[in-house]
């Protein structure tokens, strides 16, 4: 963000540096011009006891006038004139009262006071000038009432000399404002700078602060679904296998079973088989999340394997009197998969497509092969649940809100288990939900 600067900031800055040069110049003064009575008492020592009480008077003048001024807060522009032009005042009636012989050194004296104080300053140049010009007023006076001697005499004997350093610095505080005035429009650029990181870092901290506390929160959810599921996992694994023992019993019987019976037999024994394998590789949490998952690659026919799963749920869809259409090819579609984990995929994709779907509906499964690729979809024409709910399903252990008045809630766990494991091999899988329904579609690459 561009630093803004307004006029009354500057102003009030400017006002303080101005201030601390006044302060130098004061006190500077108030020590200095006392010590002027040395040259008195050298160059002028029939006087000088007077000139030193001049002196003395003239700085308690000035110190008074600066307790005043520091008080009230006055302009310190009119402190600084006031205090030249009293030691103008004593300077120029020194200048008009000394012998002719002391005249070169009392005037270079006033224009020593005259350059140091436009040195010191700090105020626009038209003051120096001002103060110039009554400089010049005053000595013009004083030579009416009290000088002995002609201008030119006075002139040659070192008011020239006074003349031109008391012009000559006028110059000078005009370029010492500019410099100073630019030096305090830096700084306090730089101070609010400064002060607009600082409270930027202020904000990055507490922001920080609150990342970190929903990081802390997520780990602890994160900690909470490895927990749920890897409790669920073993319950399962429990119940599967006392599935695996219980049609294991039956086989032992398979003698007085008729060949229906053995049938439906095998297929409990392969289904509770797949079903074990799948908890051994789902039970770690880190591992389904893992970009290493290990799978059990093989060379299979992709079709017999949908095949397998669309009639494991044909019973399931009938009990709901649903309708599967089966579209699925009979030539063979080899693909190097985890079949498990493949059939799965397909398994998790119609049996959510089955539970979702309203009664006297039609679901249609296709298999096709496209550009060296397989591709499995499932179409359902009945009413559409919503691409945000559907979206809602595909992401882990988030709640599925009610698509109709008919529709389960339930968690997406299983559907983002499928759209994980397509990925984790090497396929896309993608759906949509509009005015003609859901659609499912799931590709994976073929091998010659």
């Amino acid at each position: 963000m561009l630093v803004q600067l307004t006029k009354e900031e500057l102003l009030k800055e400017i006002s303080k540096k101005a201030w601390y040069q006044t302060n130098n110049i004061i006190w500077m003064i108030l020590f200095i011009y006392p010590l002027f009575s040395i040259v008195d008492f050298i160059f002028a020592s029939s006087v000088w006891l007077q000139f030193f009480i001049v002196r003395i008077i003239t700085d308690l003048i000035i110190l008074a006038l600066y307790s005043l001024f520091q008080r009230k807060n006055y302009n310190f522009r009119y402190l600084l004139h006031i205090s030249l032009f009293i030691i103008s005042i004593t300077s120029a009636l020194l200048c008009n009262i000394v012998d002719i012989q002391q005249l070169n050194v009392y005037y270079l004296l006033y224009g020593a006071i005259f350059l140091f104080f436009n040195l010191m300053v700090f105020w626009e140049p038209f003051n120096s000038v001002l103060q110039a010009l009554i400089a010049m007023l005053l000595l013009a006076v004083f030579f009416e009432l009290f000088s002995q001697y002609t201008l030119d005499l006075v002139i040659s004997n070192g008011g020239q000399f006074f003349f031109v350093i008391a012009l000559i610095s006028c110059f000078v505080p005009g370029a010492r404002y500019k410099i100073i005035q630019r030096d305090v429009r830096s700084q306090l650029l730089i101070n609010k700078s400064n002060e607009q990181l600082k409270g930027q870092n202020r904000d990055i901290a507490e922001k920080n602060n609150i990342i970190d506390a929903q990081y802390e929160q997520l780990r602890k959810l994160d900690n909470q679904k490895n927990n749920f599921i890897n409790i669920a996992g073993h319950d399962l694994k429990n119940l599967t296998g006392s599935i695996i023992m219980s049609n294991n019993m039956l086989k032992d019987e398979e003698y007085r079973l008729s060949a229906d019976q053995v049938e439906l037999i095998g297929y409990i024994s392969e289904s509770a088989d797949k079903m074990q394998y799948l908890l051994n590789k789902l039970m770690d949490v880190k591992e389904i999340e893992s970009p290493e998952m290990r799978f059990k690659l093989e060379v299979f026919n992709i079709n017999a394997e949908v095949q397998h799963v669309f009639k494991g749920l044909t019973e399931t869809a009938q009990m709901k009197n649903i309708h599967l259409i089966d579209n699925i090819q009979k030539s063979p579609i080899n693909v190097n998969l985890d079949r498990v984990f493949a059939g799965q995929v397909f398994q998790n994709l119609l049996s959510n497509a089955i539970k979702f779907s309203q009664t006297n509906n039609n679901i249609r499964v296709v298999t096709s092969l496209q550009r060296q690729k397989f591709v499995f979809e499932i179409i359902d024409e009945g009413i559409p649940i919503g691409e945000e709910e559907l979206s809602a399903m595909f992401n882990k252990l988030t709640a599925l809100s009610e698509a109709s008045e008919h529709a389960e809630n339930r968690l997406g766990l299983g559907l983002s288990i499928a759209k994980l494991m397509t990925q984790e091999m090497g396929g896309e899988l993608s759906y949509r939900s509009d005015d003609h329904g859901n659609y499912f579609k799931v590709e994976f690459y073929v091998i010659n």
